[in-house]
């Protein structure tokens, strides 16, 4: 045999024995799994998701009978019952009204009465126009089957025109199929600012 064969006759032998050697190491000298893996959920957390049913990320959605659009979610929804409507934690709406413009609403908590179709926003409830009005309130209850809501106590906007406080508000239409209006009663006191009302 010349040395040509015999060198390729040691190297088929050598470099499938190297290779093994080398990958034996990579799992040899890896490092170990660790077993224990902690879950990323504090103790509250847990009590608090195990204590009763629970919905994470509830989300409602539907379009009215004129084309507006109307979403409603939640942080998480306890479920009710005999006693009481379903809760809602970091509740919001959003209305998208099929003749342009939107309403964005947002409050603390909430419930939700599906079978009366109404949400209720309780705890710094604030309802954002597109036409650039901000009104604060404690309470509305809002209609999930068409554009309407009250605001039974005292509300406060400010917009465009200046500060305005009020006694209670509605959303609604005045005729079917008509424009959305935001109608303040009860003692409502306008604040007008003209420069603010140029910008």
């Amino acid at each position: 045999m010349d040395g040509y064969s015999r060198l390729v006759a040691y190297l088929k032998v050598l470099l499938p024995l190297t290779a093994l050697a080398l990958m034996s190491t990579v799992f040899l000298l890896s490092r170990g799994v660790e077993t224990d893996a902690v879950i990323p959920f504090a103790q509250k957390d847990l009590k608090d998701r195990t204590s009763g049913q629970q919905i994470t990320a509830p989300f409602f959605s539907g379009t009215t009978t004129q084309g507006d659009e109307i979403m409603v979610t939640a942080q998480s929804a306890r479920p009710g019952g005999a006693n009481g409507p379903a809760t809602a934690i970091d509740l919001q709406a959003e209305i998208r009204m099929a003749e342009g413009g939107t309403i964005h609403v947002s409050s603390d908590i909430g419930e939700l009465r599906p079978e009366k179709e109404i949400a209720s926003f309780r705890g710094d409830v604030e309802i954002l126009s597109s036409d650039g009005l901000r009104v604060t309130t404690q309470e509305l209850n809002a209609a999930l089957n068409g554009v309407k809501a009250d605001s039974p106590g005292p509300v406060e906007a400010r917009g465009p025109i200046g500060t305005l406080t009020a006694g209670a508000m509605e959303i609604d239409t005045k005729t079917e199929n008509g424009p959305v209006h935001m109608v303040f009663n009860k003692g409502v006191k306008l604040l007008y600012d003209p420069q603010q009302s140029e910008r």
